[in-house]
């Protein structure tokens, strides 16, 4: 315990330590609780003149003793906010660039913490040319956080100059910038006629980041939508191909179709070439802003909105297939009712959402003058190891670790056990070829006819509640959507014979270097994205008892690691056919999102999907008994 008199004797002399000394005993200090404010004064006056030491720690330390010893004392630490400013500052000017990135990660937590006090300070934050990219972009966040009604201007003509810059993600962080001010500010009249202005850029980069904020200033100032609506009509959909850009053109072409003379016919080539769009958010923006087009211009989007509808029932991505369906059945049921939910009167947006909640800000604040404040993240975030992630994967799974097997399971192939740091260390495992799977679907979905519909309608219906039918080509809806639906009865087109099930050897054995090496030497066959029933999740208490539940199945386990809510584990298989080929497998299951994710190597590429479809089907069955 840190007494009055040891806590005296030690600032009187601090001068004579080293500066690594010097940043020991502050760090102690800052843990010290005086006994009234004179003693609060008492260290600060003993402390002042470590604000001026070249030693960026050691101001960095003594700033921390300040504010966290006048945290009760709201005038006083206003005016620390003060004192400390020009120091740090000048620290920012005058070191290397790795010191001045660690000192403006502190000014910027404090900036957000009391903007208006740096609002005068705003020129320190402009960019020089010769910074590098991450000093760039942190001071781009500090002059959003200080900009107010008094240096917008000024600001946002800075930050202008920076967007045509030939350095592209400085570019499009500042388009970002002028986007987070304008949403901030009640008088956006020159900042949104500035945004205007980048549109008319034709650089590809600008003006996808400009169209994503244009959408949320729509959102937030609908009023504006008439000038806004009059330069983004001019934007060709050819030209746009990042995806959130090509949604949010496609949000203001069905959101304001009755001020976009084009609109119904943009839709409609974007709707020619559906099979082109990889996108899943991209496919289901789409379908929305065509439903809401044909209620403001139905006879223009009644051929658009078939062709969606019939393009949305036939895909392979399961929320765009149910969403098609939803909307089909909603406007079979009721267009006016269709309407009412598809297209409700919107209020405008007050306030977007931070990523961040004021407990992690306040969490970042205690921990002043440490890593936590440059990752922008509490240290248990990157510390603990429940806080991590899902793992920490080295490159290779070379990286494996062989160990023994556990005494109290029998599984006859071998297998591994591993903690965190010697076996799954991470979810990012680079493929060198990557194998997109159903347009890029994380689901495989079987396709539905509208000539099935009717038979599927109690299994898939988002609309339960509704009385259900079966299409009646007769109904007027179906008629003005162009869908040409056969009768009821007609026979259901024949299926193609299914392939012989696959059947895997329960004696199947292979050593770790030999799946090492496969794993390494094969492609990537298959990847994909599936759910675990809850009986399955309660379950999964530990790696073992799935090990034993696929061992059942005939598949295997090599290697497993992780714990709750994150596992890991490698399986393989073998086929009883000849030629006997073999099946690898990665599976990373969260139990708090009940999902697994499924990549898949095999000797025989064409087979791999029936090898995912019998690992789902065991998967499905772990817990059920």
């Amino acid at each position: 315990i840190l007494t009055p008199v040891c806590l005296t004797h030690l600032l009187c002399r601090i001068k004579e330590f080293s500066e690594w000394a010097q940043c020991l005993v502050l760090d102690l200090v800052s843990k010290y609780v005086p006994s009234d404010s004179n003693e609060i004064f008492d260290v600060m006056n003993l402390l002042e003149d470590r604000l001026q030491h070249a030693n960026g720690a050691v101001v960095l330390a003594t700033t921390k003793v300040f504010l966290h010893m006048t945290l009760s004392m709201n005038d006083v630490h206003q005016q620390v906010y003060e004192r400390i400013k020009a120091p740090l500052l000048t620290l920012v000017s005058s070191g290397s660039p790795e010191q001045s990135y660690a000192v403006l990660s502190h000014l910027h937590l404090l900036v957000v913490r009391a903007p208006y006090l740096f609002s005068s300070d705003y020129k320190h934050f402009y960019c020089q040319y010769n910074e590098p990219s991450y000093v760039k972009k942190l001071k781009l966040d500090m002059l959003t956080a200080v900009a107010n009604e008094s240096n917008t201007y000024e600001i946002v003509t800075e930050l202008c100059e920076y967007v045509a810059n030939v350095d592209v993600p400085i570019a499009r962080e500042s388009v970002r910038a002028v986007g987070k001010i304008a949403l901030q500010q009640y008088d956006v009249n020159a900042i949104v006629d500035r945004l205007l202005q980048f549109l008319e850029m034709e650089k590809d980069y600008v003006t996808a980041e400009t169209l994503v904020l244009v959408k949320d200033l729509l959102r937030k100032y609908p009023q504006w939508s008439q000038d806004c609506i009059a330069v983004v009509g001019n934007i060709s959909s050819k030209n746009v191909q990042e995806l959130k850009a090509k949604a949010a053109l496609i949000w203001m072409l069905g959101e304001y179709s009755q001020d976009m003379l084009d609109a119904p016919y943009i839709l409609e080539s974007l709707i020619d070439n559906w099979d082109d769009e990889h996108s899943a958010e991209v496919r289901l923006h789409l379908l929305t802003a065509v439903v809401k087009c044909f209620f403001r211009r139905p006879p223009e989007t009644q051929k658009a909105l078939g062709a969606a509808l019939a393009a949305g029932l036939a895909d392979s991505h399961q929320d765009v297939h149910d969403r098609a369906l939803f909307y089909y059945r909603l406007l079979q049921y009721d267009v006016s009712a269709a309407e009412r939910v598809v297209n409700p009167p919107k209020q405008a947006v007050s306030v977007f959402a931070d990523y961040q909640s004021s407990e992690i800000k306040d969490r970042i604040f205690d921990e002043f003058n440490s890593l936590s404040v440059v990752y922008q993240k509490p240290s248990y975030m990157f510390t603990d190891k429940e806080h991590r992630g899902a793992f920490e994967l080295s490159e290779e799974i070379g990286s494996l670790s062989v160990g023994t097997e556990s005494m109290d399971i029998a599984i006859p192939a071998q297998r591994v056990e591993a903690n965190d740091n010697d076996l799954l260390l991470s979810t990012s495992e680079k493929e060198e070829s990557r194998v997109p799977s159903n347009n890029g679907s994380a689901y495989n979905a079987p396709s539905v006819s509208l000539a099935t519909l009717d038979t599927q309608s109690e299994l898939i219906s988002p609309l339960s509640s509704l009385p259900s039918y079966a299409p009646n080509p007769t109904l007027v809806i179906d008629d003005l959507l162009g869908l040409d639906l056969p009768s009821s009865s007609a026979p259901a087109p024949a299926r193609s014979p299914s392939p012989p099930p696959l059947k895997l050897n329960a004696k199947a054995t292979m050593d770790p270097s030999t799946f090492q090496r496969k794993w390494g030497q094969l492609p990537l066959s298959l990847s994909k994205e599936c759910s675990i029933n809850p009986q399955g999740v309660a379950a999964l208490t530990t790696p073992q008892v799935l090990l034993r539940h696929m061992q059942s199945h005939s598949i295997h386990c090599i290697a497993s690691g992780g714990k709750s809510p994150h596992y890991k584990f490698f399986f393989f298989a073998q086929d009883t056919e000849e030629p006997v080929s073999y099946y690898l497998m990665e599976c990373i299951i969260n139990t708090s999102s009940a999902k697994a994710q499924l990549k898949i190597k095999a000797d025989d590429k064409n087979t791999s999907a029936a090898f995912s479809t019998l690992f789902q089907s065991a998967l499905s069955k772990f817990g059920m008994s």
